[in-house]
């Protein structure tokens, strides 16, 4: 039956706390109610008619969402999903993994309620109802849901055992598999199986702190929907597992534990980190050649690139193959090793270029394969690139560097059609032309999306799926002189120093004690403007040229007596001194409450001849 729902479903569903999605069922079709889009997936609310519950699409559905084929108040019919708590609440939602489209959007929302009045009514009140009946076509008989058996919850050890013993079909096992997408995973979870690709595996390394010494290691694992994780082992459970986990290999991993990931060392785009312990169970998965994870994505256009220019975080790049150089060897400083090296030029929408550098495998692999059809311009999609400052803005693969020739992508197709309709008329600029030194280190973007104060504050929002830049012009309100405004780091690395036990001080990153370290400033200052007022952390660098001293100087000032107190005559100098600031806004969990953190990447001195010229541009938009 074209147009209709599964009356009772939902109710059917919620009610059988070991309900399997993939399980022997019958068919479960719902109304997609109130489609809205969150991040690069999809809400929505499943109604059978009678019962509403939230629900989400992963985002491998989002295109069937961009296409068309499933629509608000469409008709959808549930393949495979699974029914997960909602965090710090009672309350369920599906995650919906597969479906199919069944009808498309109807006149108005279903509800099949009138049911009731047919019991009380008889014959006559069930026609007076179908002929009232807002959706004519909607049928109100649906598939009652069969009887399922219990379902028992099964270790990775368990799956593997019953994998092993029983030569089953793939679709057959998958029906006794309770596997779950990494998407749904939090740290409030109870047990949980998930089965992952290892996409990065790293080296087990030593390290030596005040608790003792032990080892560490961890591994990149990607779901077959293109979720990433990363997993770490300490001692005990990284001597167990280093062996056992080898790279592209599949895995059942059970009874791990989550909890929210540390920005500063993560590698993966996820708000959790896993870690694995001796218990922790991990066992190979036999004939998954076909468990391809599919790459996801999130793009920096080109025009953008140069915030990032000498950061730690890697970036996706997205664009139009330009020219694709023969394949170099360059010769390695560390160890006199000869690897092989090509240049590929990209273009995109900005009408910029940036050169990117592809090495060994890739080089010799992908590089070639793109030399031979160089002369059609595909478009290329790279994760995982970091980004330099050679020739102003430069980029390069890694070892987890991932490349996609022509991926069947919305953002492909766009970038596909503007090349073909006007981009290879286009005149082309490289990205880094004309940067001067200053400008590597970010002041170069300080006339570019300027915005004021109001803006950030007015919009907590802003930064809740990944890191957004602005511009902004303000002054130096407040620097409260009792905060912690400096670290002790390392004076080769820079990284934060614990005191040793006899005397000097130990470093972590260089695995070596030192007589002396160096102070670098980590503070917060207050920022205003005309609309209003918000705190900016700012780093080393930046605090320097607000401050106008270094940190070990600014420390003297303060340990130095005397009738006048140089550190607070330091700070009120520094107050009320006005800056353009290029910052980055980002939301921070603490104490299970997000909030917004203003970060700034650059300080510049105010050119007051650029600022009237951004002037007369934004009165020359608006006339």
């Amino acid at each position: 039956m074209q147009n209709s729902v599964t009356p009772d479903a939902i109710s059917a569903v919620l009610s059988n706390p070991s309900f399997d999605s993939s399980s022997d069922r019958s068919e479960i079709v719902v109304q997609v109610v109130d489609l809205k889009p969150i991040g690069n997936r999809y809400t929505f609310s499943a109604n059978d008619g009678k019962t509403r519950v939230k629900a989400m699409f992963t985002a491998s559905l989002t295109p069937e969402i961009v296409s068309g084929n499933i629509q608000n108040l469409g008709l959808i019919r549930l393949v495979d999903f699974t029914v997960n708590d909602i965090s710090s609440k009672s309350t369920k939602y599906f995650l919906v993994t597969k479906c199919e489209s069944v009808a498309s959007a109807l006149d108005c929302e279903i509800d099949l309620e009138g049911k009731k009045d047919e019991e009380e009514g008889g014959e006559a009140a069930k026609r007076q109802k179908l002929d009232h009946s807002p959706v004519s076509d909607v049928v109100s008989t649906g598939i009652t849901l069969k009887p399922k058996q219990e379902f028992v919850a099964k270790s990775a050890s368990q799956i593997i055992t019953e994998q092993r013993g029983n030569a089953a079909p793939a679709a057959r096992m998958a029906m006794t598999r309770r596997v779950h997408p990494l998407v749904s995973l939090n740290p409030y979870q109870g047990s949980w199986t998930i089965k992952v690709r290892v996409t990065n595996k790293g080296t087990m390394r030593n390290y030596k702190n005040a608790k003792g010494e032990g080892c560490v290691f961890n591994v990149e694992l990607t779901d077959e929907e293109g979720t990433q994780i990363q997993a770490t082992m300490f001692n005990d459970a990284a001597r167990k597992f280093y062996d056992r986990f080898h790279l592209g290999k599949v895995y059942y991993i059970s009874r791990g534990s989550l909890k929210l990931a540390n920005k500063q060392f993560k590698t993966v785009q996820n708000d959790y980190e896993m870690t694995l312990n001796e218990n922790s169970e991990v066992e190979e998965a036999s004939n998954e050649e076909t468990f391809v994870p599919e790459t996801k994505f999130n793009f920096v256009p080109i025009e953008e690139l140069g915030m990032y220019v000498n950061q730690k975080e890697l970036i996706d790049l997205i664009g139009v193959v330009q020219s694709v150089s023969p394949t170099m060897s360059i010769r390695r400083r560390t160890d006199n090793e000869m690897i092989p090296k090509r240049d590929i030029t990209l273009a995109d929408e900005s009408k910029k270029t940036v050169v990117v550098s592809l090495w060994n495998d890739l080089a010799t692999g992908v590089g070639q394969e793109l030399l031979d059809m160089a002369d059609k311009s595909p478009v290329i999609a790279i994760k995982s690139l970091k980004v330099g400052d050679f020739q102003g803005v430069s980029l390069s693969t890694i070892r987890r560097s991932n490349v996609v020739i022509n991926p069947e992508s919305p953002e492909a197709k766009k970038l596909k059609s503007w090349f073909d309709s006007e981009g290879k008329e286009a005149s082309m600029s490289s990205i880094g032309s004309g940067m001067s030194p200053l400008a590597k280190n970010g002041s170069w973007s300080m006339y570019t999306d300027r915005v004021l104060l109001s803006h950030i504050t007015s919009n907590p929002s802003l930064g809740e799926e990944k890191p957004v830049f602005f511009s902004t012009r303000g002054y130096i309100s407040f620097i409260k002189p009792d905060q912690t405004m400096w670290y002790q780091a390392c004076k080769t690395c820079n990284k934060k120093v614990t005191e040793a036990m006899d005397s000097g001080y130990w470093c972590e990153g260089c695995q070596k004690k030192d007589e002396e370290c160096s102070l670098r400033y980590i503070m917060v200052v207050k920022v205003s403007d005309s609309t209003g007022e918000a705190w900016f952390s700012s780093f080393n660098d930046e605090a320097e040229k607000i401050i106008g001293c270094s940190a070990d100087e600014l420390n003297k000032l303060r340990s130095e007596g005397g009738e006048v107190n140089e550190f607070q005559t330091k700070l009120k100098e520094a107050t009320w001194s006005s800056h353009v600031f290029r910052i980055s806004v980002t939301q921070n969990e603490y104490n299970g409450e997000k909030r917004q953190r203003v970060t700034v990447k650059g300080v510049a001195p105010v050119d007051f001849a650029a600022e009237a010229r951004l002037l007369l541009q934004d009165i020359s938009k608006k006339n």
